[in-house]
């Protein structure tokens, strides 16, 4: 497994505490930045990371920003990413094993670092289960392949 790994200012200290424990398990990654604490654009972190992902230069990616969700709307403008803000191993897991998540989003002002390497943990441990989960991400899918209309009021 080949993880993207990219944060924003407010997730660089996460991001590199992330870092090492990639390194201590021995999982290859990229670092797209950013690499210091000064103020930068999350969307941009984003973009590379998905970009990584979609193309399938990488298995997962791996996001930090001061609550993820940012992260995470970003990534998934991207059709064939599936970024989901994670706030505990739980979520993580069922991220993983019913939604086939490829990309994890946390908040590093909202998440101690301790619980986020417990996220990212559970994140690489668990395999998507596929079965009637793979239906509804067809479904998925399917929605985002459908022309927009505008819709109305």
């Amino acid at each position: 497994m080949r993880i993207a790994l990219g944060a924003d200012h407010a997730g660089y200290p996460i991001k590199e505490a992330v870092r090492h424990l990639l390194d201590d398990l021995g999982v290859p990654y990229d670092d797209v930045g950013t690499f210091s604490p000064d103020p930068v654009d999350y969307p941009d972190f984003a973009a590379r990371v998905a970009e990584g992902v979609s193309s399938g230069a990488y298995d997962r990616g791996i996001l930090v920003c001061g609550t993820g969700i940012g992260m995470a709307m970003a990534a998934n403008k991207d059709p064939r990413v599936r970024a989901a803000p994670v706030v505990d191993p739980d979520t993580a897991r069922v991220s993983r094993a019913h939604n086939d998540a490829n990309v994890l989003a946390l908040g590093a002002r909202t998440t101690p670092a301790a619980v986020a390497l417990e996220i990212v943990k559970a994140f690489l441990d668990t395999p998507f289960e596929g079965g009637r989960h793979q239906r509804r991400l067809d479904k998925i899918a399917g929605l985002e392949a459908r022309p927009r209309t505008g819709g109305t009021r």
